[in-house]
């Protein structure tokens, strides 16, 4: 990971612009400054498909390690999969393909 690009990405880069990492579903947003919080970047975790274009307009976002610390102590309880296996049952299949234009990748 290059802390360069990242910084350079942070001082030039749109707000709510998003750039790949090399690792799948793993993303560097840039959030806007809002009230007393400035401008920064976060981590977006967003399942990709087949040609590694987000699924979701938006995924999951991480603005510290806390987070992540604290969302993989949710990912613990078994009845998270048990429920989601009960929904996959109960749900329709939905299918959503999009195709999106070659982006920038960051290595991590």
């Amino acid at each position: 990971m290059s802390e360069d690009r990242l910084s350079n990405f942070l001082k030039t880069g749109q707000d709510w612009s998003r750039v790949r990492t090399n690792v799948p579903g793993v993303f560097v947003l840039k959030l806007p400054a809002y009230r007393s919080s400035p401008t920064r970047l976060a981590v977006e975790l967003n399942p990709v498909d087949e040609n590694g274009n987000p699924t979701k307009r938006r995924g999951f976002i991480l603005r510290s390690s806390v987070e992540l610390e604290d969302l993989n102590k949710m990912f613990q309880y078994e009845k998270i999969s048990k429920l989601l296996t009960i929904l996959d049952s109960i749900n329709p299949d939905v299918e959503a393909a999009r195709r999106r234009k070659k982006e920038e990748v960051i290595e991590l």
